[in-house]
């Protein structure tokens, strides 16, 4: 061997030796900002054991969740485009922003069923909607324009008998003939915990109405420029929501009382449960499917409600408010149980 041979072979020798104990560069992770529609709680939870339990830094996000609160509107953040993704409340919104030409498009549907709840004192002796008419009935400004017309086109319900709820419970402990609006994972606990009593409890979902709930939106542009982006956060979080609701979900529970410490471990836990006992974020579809599951059926299905209840034009193009293109792959779905 040459001089000039054995010094590239012993060159080449001490590169392979060097390169090896090269620290690798650190991942570069997308930065993603994500805003809830309200303060830090259960109904949130999978969102947040996403970014505790490090599920997001495995699709490579940096995810950082604003929360929401009475006095935030996190989706004309994302419409200005100063957040990525914001959590919506129901499909109504969807319509409205197709009938408002805002450019913001649903990407998946966190809950298969809306949480929407009456609550009846037990001697009330309610046992199906209908039983609700000659109550007195607790809504708020928000419910009288939505569910409530359903009630009134589905049901016969009238107005006459409704008085209005500013989420106060009191009314309604003090009144055994009436009943109030609620959320199956929060309303029933406060009211057993300030009144002493179990209330009944009607989901509103299972008499048909069939609303999506806790929906992923985002930016017309992001989807059409960033697909792998969204792709990515809509696969995370469906795994953070089986996490959550069927795993150990301590550290999304630490970060939820961390950001809002007026969350209890018994609300989480009652909460977690109800969503749980009731399918909300996974039945029908969903199971087949995986949590986030939407269809073209269902989305038919309720803005012919809705247009029928008079809340809606039947005019809008609502096939527009969302798309499938993200969902309906299963992803995450082998993290759950044998029986939901």
């Amino acid at each position: 061997m040459t001089p000039s041979h054995l010094r590239r072979a012993l060159i080449a020798g001490l590169l392979a030796a060097i390169v090896p104990f090269v620290p690798a560069r650190a991942e570069t992770l997308d930065k993603v900002t994500f805003g809830t529609n309200w303060v830090a709680e259960a109904e949130h939870g999978g969102f947040f054991q996403a970014v505790a339990d490090g599920t997001y830094r495995k699709y490579g996000l940096d995810v950082t969740i604003v929360p929401g609160g009475p006095n935030e509107n996190n989706r004309m953040l994302l419409i200005a485009g100063k957040i990525d993704f914001f959590m919506a409340a129901n499909t109504l919104m969807s319509f409205d922003a197709v009938a408002n030409n805002v450019p913001v498009v649903t990407i998946a549907a966190i809950f298969q069923k809306d949480p929407q709840v009456m609550l009846t004192h037990p001697d009330a002796k309610v046992t199906k909607i209908e039983d609700l008419k000659p109550l007195t009935l607790f809504v708020s400004k928000e419910g009288m324009t939505s569910y409530f017309q359903w009630l009134k086109s589905e049901y016969g319900f009238s107005e006459k008998n409704v008085r209005p709820y500013n989420f106060n419970p009191q009314p309604f402990i003090a009144n055994p003939k009436s009943a109030m609006q609620g959320y199956v994972t929060s309303e029933p606990f406060a009211v057993e915990k300030a009144a002493g009593f179990k209330p009944n409890v009607l989901l509103l979902a299972d008499y048909g109405f069939n609303t999506y709930s806790t929906l992923i939106e985002t930016r017309r542009d992001v989807v059409e420029k960033k697909p792998d982006l969204v792709q990515r956060f809509v696969d995370a979080s469906m795994v953070g929501w089986y996490n959550y609701i069927y795993r150990d979900n301590s550290a999304g529970n630490e970060l939820i009382k961390k950001l809002n410490p007026e969350m209890t471990d018994d609300l989480l836990a009652y909460s977690v449960a109800k969503m749980k006992e009731h399918g909300i974020v996974d039945s029908g579809d969903s199971l087949k499917n995986g949590i986030g599951a939407m269809s073209d059926e269902r989305y038919t299905s309720f803005f012919n409600k809705m247009v029928k209840a008079g809340v809606v034009k039947a005019d809008i193009d609502f096939r527009k408010s969302y798309t499938l293109r993200f969902i309906n792959k299963g992803v995450g779905i082998e993290l759950r149980p044998n029986k939901p």
